[in-house]
């Protein structure tokens, strides 16, 4: 019988992935790994693997003796070695459609509480007081600011989208997409440098690669205009978190709302925790019962296309 792998898994059980699986003839195993000993003993001899955050590298990859696909629950795919997956001819296969909607409320949900001052003016009634709980020019209105996306992939269009009834205006950066796509959604594509320089709120979209590990940095940030707002729902290593909390506990940037981190969790010592125009919340922005239940269909019927030997969707790694 054939041996379907799911190295890692946030999930209370596995009951969607088992009964789809199982239902197509495929042996399920799986396992809690974190390092790549343990995934090693886990998947040298799995026919298929799903994974979430174990890191799927190299020395993993190159241990596989029969694997035809390996699965990534989610969008991004960068604790999986692509290139080192490509040589040995095992397709890698992301979920590009998970989460958008959740993503883009929540990027929403981020913005208006740092324009409008939600988490200060809460605790100051929670605290027995009334009135205004902040400084009234920390208190904004979208109409009259300019918010830049960075990455116009699926979750930056439906932010942009989003945003469109604000009456804001919207630029965008992404060097795939071009100009008559990003006015389609009333987005003026721009260079990075334009955009970092004319944004009073700058939204993260992209996905981690290369070319945008560290995109936010010291010399970045001293680009942006002073004042203005950070926003991160999409990847942790997009920012270099001692540059912004330098940028923070300077005044140039006036607040950041960040769900994803390169290291989750926080660590306990990190000034951001104690900063009070920091709004962090802890990787969830793509949770609702009906975007995990589709996530997990989806990962497991892409092993199923696999094991019947069909075309499989959404190959990241150029097989």
């Amino acid at each position: 019988m054939s041996k379907a792998v799911i190295t890692d898994y946030t999930f209370p059980d596995l009951s969607i992935e088992t009964q789809i699986l199982e239902a197509a003839g495929l042996e399920v195993v799986s396992g809690q790994c974190k390092t790549p000993q343990d995934l090693i003993a886990l998947t040298a001899s799995a026919d298929y693997v799903i994974t979430q955050f174990a890191p799927i590298d190299a020395d993993v990859i190159k241990s596989m003796s029969n694997c035809k696909v390996i699965v990534r629950y989610g969008i991004g795919y960068d604790n999986v070695d692509c290139e080192t997956a490509k040589k040995k001819g095992i397709p890698v296969c992301n979920i590009p459609t998970y989460c958008i909607d959740e993503v883009a409320d929540h990027t929403l949900s981020f913005i208006l509480s740092m324009t409008r001052q939600l988490l200060a003016n809460a605790k100051y009634v929670q605290s027995g007081k009334w009135g205004l709980g902040t400084d009234l020019s920390k208190m904004r209105g979208l109409y009259d600011s300019t918010v830049g996306i960075i990455g116009l992939g699926r979750i930056g269009q439906a932010v942009a989208k989003r945003l469109q009834g604000f009456g804001c205006r919207l630029m965008a950066y992404d060097p795939v997409v071009d100009s008559t796509q990003a006015a389609s959604i009333s987005c003026q594509l721009v260079d990075l440098d334009y955009l970092l320089s004319n944004s009073d709120i700058i939204t993260l979209h992209c996905p981690s690669l290369p070319t945008t590990k560290n995109i936010i940095n010291n010399s970045t940030l001293l680009k942006m205009k002073k004042g203005s707002l950070l926003i991160n729902a999409g990847r942790g290593d997009l920012i270099c978190a001692d540059a912004l909390t330098e940028a923070l506990i300077t005044g140039h940037l006036a607040g950041a709302a960040i769900d994803v981190f390169s290291t989750e969790p926080v660590p306990n010592d990190s000034p951001l925790l104690d900063m009070d125009n920091v709004l962090i919340t802890s990787h969830i922005a793509s949770a609702s019962p009906q975007s995990a239940k589709a996530l997990r269909e989806t990962a497991a019927q892409i092993v199923v296309i696999s094991s019947k030997g069909e075309s499989l969707p959404n190959i990241v790694n150029g097989l």
